[in-house]
């Protein structure tokens, strides 16, 4: 779909991007290609879209696709998307936050591919993540920074990066530029894959594991064993002896550890 037909369709429907939604509509149909090619999608695929807008990604996916169940929360944009896959055969639009969705819904094995806006990026990716059924990888544009954050080795880490990693492997594929948007963004977008992984710990061992981590990463100028020490309402000598016992240096700073010492002191915390 080119800009032009982009916005033909939103004068149609009287409609137009809100900034309520970050709505910026990728119409560069290069960029459009390397998204569909990343996600990997095959002919027994569902594809769960967040955010479909206008329906031109919808549109590609629905090609290679079993399925795409395209959720959307923008009525403007459904009835746009009722008009242009009111008949089709293999796709299926619902009407949801999908922050308040249940994905409990969605069949097995679905993969997601979304252009998400930055205010929602964070979030979904972590509800989907933690899900009782969470998909088989995430295929996302996402602004440029944050794809670079959560796939951030130390010293780099943050709080989005491990609490990602914890629970999948998370790897930048290509760049788009924001002259592939309309309204152009701000700033540059990546394209990532997220693709989960079985960790096997138990729910208690989850909550300690992100209490330590939210506890560590809660003033990220300070040194972990202050922040420890806050964060777990210890005394400093209590922070102290939890990261000797797993050989971190008690003057290092949140963003130097990385995934196997988070857990190592979620042990040692919980034991």
């Amino acid at each position: 779909m080119t800009l032009a037909q982009i916005k033909e369709l939103l004068k149609k429907h009287n409609a137009y991007p809100k900034k309520q939604f970050g709505q910026n509509f990728l119409f560069d149909p290069n960029s459009v290609k390397k998204i569909i090619a990343a996600a990997g999608i095959e002919p027994g695929n569902i594809v769960v879209e967040v955010g479909p807008g206008v329906g031109n990604l919808t549109q590609e996916l629905a090609i290679p696709a079993k399925e795409v169940i395209a959720i959307e929360n923008d009525r403007s944009m459904l009835a746009i998307l009722g008009d242009l896959f009111g008949g089709s055969p293999n796709v299926k639009i619902i009407d949801a936050d999908i922050l308040k969705f249940d994905e409990g819904r969605l069949p097995k094995n679905y993969k997601v591919v979304a252009n998400l806006p930055f205010y929602l990026a964070a979030p979904a990716i972590r509800k989907f993540l933690e899900s009782a059924n969470p998909p088989e990888s995430l295929t996302l544009i996402i602004q440029k920074e944050v794809a670079q954050r959560i796939v951030a080795s130390p010293p780099q880490m943050s709080l989005l990066a491990v609490s990602v990693q914890f629970y999948a492997h998370a790897k930048i594929v290509d760049y788009i530029n924001k002259s592939s948007f309309w309204p152009a963004p701000r700033v540059d977008s990546a394209i990532i894959i997220i693709t989960p992984q079985k960790n096997g710990q138990a729910k208690n061992f989850v909550d300690k594991f992100f209490t330590v981590a939210r506890a560590g990463f809660s003033h990220p100028r300070k040194q972990l064993a202050n922040n420890l020490a806050g964060g777990l309402g210890v005394d400093r000598e209590a922070a102290e002896r939890l990261l000797a016992a797993n050989n971190i240096d008690k003057t290092r700073r949140a963003e130097t550890l990385d995934m196997q010492e988070w857990v190592n002191l979620t042990r040692s915390y919980s034991s």
